[in-house]
């Protein structure tokens, strides 16, 4: 069997495509890597909320995938939005890898007051933790984003513990616990979506985790009910079906939050809707002040 997989060009996202490639090379199963261009890559001088969130990473490989260019590719599950066009299928998700944020910083962390991030997310909760701190915007691939650390154009930034780890990178610094700088949901965690044709979804399911994908599939389940996207601050994390979910202000200022032991889909739905009532006020300031239609 012959399959062409699809993925963005960056450094971390041929990593996790070269991951899963490897893997099916061992069934014996042949596979050519297809490289494609997503206006995320592109258009890196603006926020990611001011050109649709992270779903304009996912969109172009999906349209391949329809268009039958390629046949399956491989994302940072985070980044695949709740919803999806019709004829596709997530056909596996891999064993979880550090869920965390990594704070890098090259002094003491006693002298950070100025961090990098395009996260809305992570700048609600790192101002939640201090608020003295300035946040300011960092988009880029990874090596970008070092390298203007490195430059002393931030004195720290955050970046997914994951993502290092997959790029073999070592950096000064350290990752922040979950429960106060609580992920976004899925984070840590590789998926490959392919076209809903059981002859192709097979040839993943070695690959598939089902304690993980129990527990991304909870997370987005809140996700979905929450709503707000990317555009609102709100970090969703399970492990083993102990939920923690919350909603902040963008300034880190309140923040509404539920912490449960989830044991089904039905259970994370209800808990999402429980979380929304909570914070409705945050989500509707959180669009208005970006100038987000809902």
């Amino acid at each position: 069997m012959s399959l062409r997989i699809g993925t963005r060009g960056s450094a971390l996202a041929l990593a996790q495509t070269n991951k899963v490639a490897g893997i099916l090379a061992g069934q014996g199963i042949e596979v050519e890597v297809v490289t494609i261009t997503t206006e995320g890559d592109t258009a890196t001088g603006v926020p990611l909320h001011a050109i649709g969130g992270q779903g304009v990473f996912v969109r172009a490989l999906d349209d391949a995938i329809l268009r039958g260019e390629i046949d399956a590719a491989v994302h940072s599950m985070k980044d695949i939005p709740a919803a999806r066009p019709a004829g596709l299928t997530c056909c596996a998700v891999l064993e979880r890898d550090s869920p965390a944020d990594f704070l890098a910083h090259e002094g003491s962390l006693d002298t950070v007051r100025v961090v990098g991030s395009s996260s809305t997310r992570r700048r609600a909760q790192l101002l939640r933790d201090d608020p003295t701190l300035e946040v300011k915007q960092l988009r880029g691939n990874v090596d970008t984003r070092i390298r203007k650390l490195r430059e002393g154009q931030y004195d720290a930034i955050v970046l997914a513990e994951a993502g290092l780890q997959r790029l073999g990178l070592t950096l000064s610094g350290e990752p922040l616990p979950t429960d106060r700088f609580v992920p976004s949901p899925n984070q840590g965690t590789i998926a490959v979506v392919c076209r809903d044709d059981p002859a192709v979804a097979g040839a993943f399911t070695a690959l598939d985790h089902a304690p993980t994908r129990l527990d991304v599939e909870i997370e987005r389940a809140v996700m979905e009910e929450v709503g707000g996207g990317c555009f609102t601050p709100q970090g969703i994390y399970c492990r083993d079906g102990n939920l923690i979910a919350e909603v902040l202000a963008l300034d880190g200022s309140r923040w509404e939050r539920i912490e449960r032991r989830i044991a089904t889909i039905d259970e994370a739905r209800e808990c999402g809707r429980a979380l929304r009532r909570q914070a409705g006020g945050l989500i509707r300031e959180a669009y208005a002040a970006l100038g987000i239609k809902p």
